[in-house]
């Protein structure tokens, strides 16, 4: 048998036994499968892992998607019941506002004596204050015209809508017809402007608006608001007042400070309408 020197001590050794494997390799083969198994499954973790995320975002995107259909498909349904139950309101009454004359006077004598208080309020002489009751009395006078006009005929919607905005001037013209003073035909033209220019007729804006047709503005707000209407039921004071609040832009500024303090005289600090003075009646009855 062939004898071996080793190199390093010069020792002999045996040919068979210098055969046998280095342990540390032995290990480091054993060790490979060892690394290669966790590897993988290391990375079949991360694969479903990734797959789990994946699927989750989908799911998630999907709910996503259903959920915002669903709103979508809510806030259709609600919009078409809305207009439905105004076209509705249209058609059997044959009048665009689906108002019938009691509700309009009542509407148009709140406006007046709420409108004659806000004139005190802000200091204007008496006959701009009487200007205000026989102002806000007939504001609305130019829808009785265009309703008369809309009888007989099934518009649209937008159409209704259309007309909606004629009525300022259509009552302007009634009213000068019928020999009203100036003022008076103003303040009804433009009590539907806005200080920011989104009103109409003519989108007058700021100081181009008339202090009378700024002081029915505000009041025919608040007025209608607290009022049935065929579409919804009246808001309570406080929520119309905060209704108007958040769209204070459009007002005039120094017209809703005084409108806020005339609805604040009640004794328990509730807020409400003031009763009709002698004077307003007074006027009422002359007219």
């Amino acid at each position: 048998m062939k004898k071996k020197k080793d190199s390093r001590s010069g020792k002999v050794k045996d040919g068979k036994k210098s055969k046998e494997k280095n342990p540390k390799k032995k290990q480091k083969t054993q060790d490979k499968p060892k690394a290669e198994s966790g590897q993988k499954t290391r990375d079949k973790s991360k694969t479903q892992s990734g797959q789990k995320t994946r699927d989750k975002s989908k799911t998630q995107s999907g709910q996503k998607a259903r959920d915002k259909r669903k709103i979508h498909g809510a806030q259709k349904a609600h919009q078409g019941s809305v207009k439905k139950n105004i076209r509705v309101s249209y058609h059997n009454t044959r009048h665009l506002f689906g108002a019938n004359m009691s509700e309009q006077l009542e509407h148009g004598e709140n406006v007046s004596s709420l409108a004659y208080e806000v004139g005190r309020e802000l200091g204007l002489p008496d006959e701009e204050c009487r200007n205000l009751i026989i102002a806000g009395f007939f504001h609305d006078i130019g829808k009785a015209q265009i309703s008369s006009e809309a009888q007989g005929r099934d518009s649209m919607l937008v159409e209704e809508m259309n007309s909606v905005r004629q009525h300022p001037k259509a009552g302007y013209d009634i009213l000068k017809r019928h020999g009203f003073s100036e003022e008076i035909c103003r303040d009804v033209l433009y009590h539907h402007e806005n200080m920011d220019g989104s009103g109409y007729p003519e989108n007058l804006e700021g100081a181009n608006i008339p202090l009378g047709a700024c002081i029915l503005r505000v009041c025919d707000v608040f007025c209608a608001l607290i009022q049935d209407r065929p579409y919804r039921s009246a808001f309570p004071p406080e929520t119309a007042v905060k209704m108007m609040i958040e769209e204070v832009e459009k007002y005039n500024l120094k017209v809703f400070l005084a409108f806020q303090r005339v609805l604040h005289r009640s004794p328990d600090g509730s807020i409400a309408l003031p009763e009709v003075r002698p004077e307003v009646r007074g006027v009422w009855k002359k007219l």
